[in-house]
């Protein structure tokens, strides 16, 4: 594949008609590396972020062996993709079959849970064709927390409740070779307090179990940079759940771990759209809601914006825009600043996509095809150059920002 100097080469070679995704491969390389490195434990890269194969062949170059896959779906994906990876069903409400499938033809050994139920629905579809049970088991049981601090809550679906959590672990224990305790602050969480609230209510599960844990997994959360939002650097985060988890009651040989989605692949992708029509401060493109663009319409995301052209104003006008589909649904309120003078046939590139904007695509009213490139320059915003670490923030001070 031919690579692009940036987006505007893009559009000069050759002005797509259809929504242009712009791929990164050295930006997705340094957040693994920077993850691989940095973080005190093993990350796990959440394939449900962007399941594209080239991602995660990049991941697996830059270091990330480990994956929490979501389905079974995903799991035959990375098994095909990434052989020797090793694959982690962190979804914790499963099929039998799914289960059964992932523990025999998948090697899959590590699974979450958050009741009894799921438990022995584990335990039941891990037995062998003998009826003995699976002795090879780690089992991860996840914990209800607050996603007070984050932009997108996780704190309903998923997660046993401290007054249950004493029960769960210990039957767990008896069932598993290794013993987790897992949690999900929420999406996007702005603040390293989030981890060290969680971990909080960890210690209290495994204190009222009196169980020996062998894993700490504080899950996703960890943020990337858009307009409104920019969260403390990593390293504030890094360090504020490495000095909780050193105090936690666990076993001497314990492991931490982590499960960065957003944050090792937003940074991969940016888009490329055309505007088809201006209406006053509205913008009508050729991808939306039912594309790349769901969280900018239905969660009001608002993503970093450029306009393409050599020559622009120097007027910035808030804009929103409309997608291509005949829904009316198909709106993104923004605000997106763009410059005053914009029209129909200008391009823009919308930037920070590669989390979850290809992976939530679809084909409604017969839009959602793309045209693929590579391009070298940096993304619109990144938690990886080396200029976010603030040296005012001394190693045991917890950054406020």
């Amino acid at each position: 594949m031919h690579i692009y100097p940036d987006a505007l080469a893009v559009v000069g070679a050759s002005a797509p008609d259809q929504p242009a995704i712009l791929n990164r491969p050295h930006a997705a390389a340094r957040a693994a590396r920077f993850f691989v490195e940095k973080f005190p434990g093993k990350s796990l890269y959440a394939v449900k972020a962007n399941p594209s194969p080239e991602l995660l062949r990049v991941l697996w170059d830059t270091g990330v062996t480990h994956y929490d896959v979501a389905s079974i779906t995903e799991a035959r994906l990375v098994r095909t993709t990434l052989p020797e990876a090793t694959l982690c069903f962190m979804h914790p409400v499963k099929a039998p079959g799914a289960i059964r499938e992932a523990y025999r033809d998948h090697g899959v050994r590590v699974f979450s849970l958050d009741s009894l139920e799921e438990l022995e629905k584990i335990k039941t579809a891990t037995v062998d064709d003998a009826g003995n049970a699976a002795e090879d088991l780690t089992l991860c049981v996840r914990l209800r927390v607050s996603s007070e601090y984050s932009e997108l809550s996780l704190a309903s679906k998923f997660g046993c409740d401290l007054a249950d959590a004493a029960e769960l672990l210990q039957a767990t224990r008896q069932a598993a070779d290794s013993l987790g305790v897992c949690f999900h602050v929420g999406s996007q969480a702005m603040s390293p307090h989030a981890y060290v609230q969680a971990l909080e209510k960890a210690r209290a599960a495994i204190v009222d179990a009196s169980v020996l844990v062998d894993i700490i997994d504080v899950g996703g959360g960890f943020p990337s940079i858009y307009p409104g939002m920019e969260p403390p650097p990593l390293e504030d985060y890094f360090g504020v759940i490495d000095r909780t988890y050193e105090s936690l009651p666990v076993s001497y040989s314990a492991e931490l771990w982590c499960e960065p989605g957003r944050a090792l692949c937003a940074e991969y992708n940016s888009m490329i759209v055309r505007v088809e029509k201006r209406r006053g401060d509205e913008l009508y493109i050729n991808d939306g809601a039912y594309g790349a663009l769901f969280d900018a319409a239905h969660v009001g995301w608002r993503f970093p914006v450029k306009l393409l052209r050599e020559e622009a104003s120097d007027e910035f006008v808030p804009f929103s825009f409309y997608g291509p589909t005949c829904d009316d649904m198909d709106h993104m309120d923004g605000p997106f600043e763009l410059p005053a003078d914009i029209k129909a046939g200008d391009y823009i590139e919308i930037g920070m996509l590669g989390a979850y904007g290809a992976a939530m695509k679809t084909a409604f009213n017969g839009f959602g095809a793309t045209e693929v490139f590579e391009v070298s320059d940096e993304p619109m915003a990144s938690q990886y150059r080396g200029d976010r670490r603030d040296p005012r923030v001394s190693d045991n001070v917890v950054s406020l920002r």
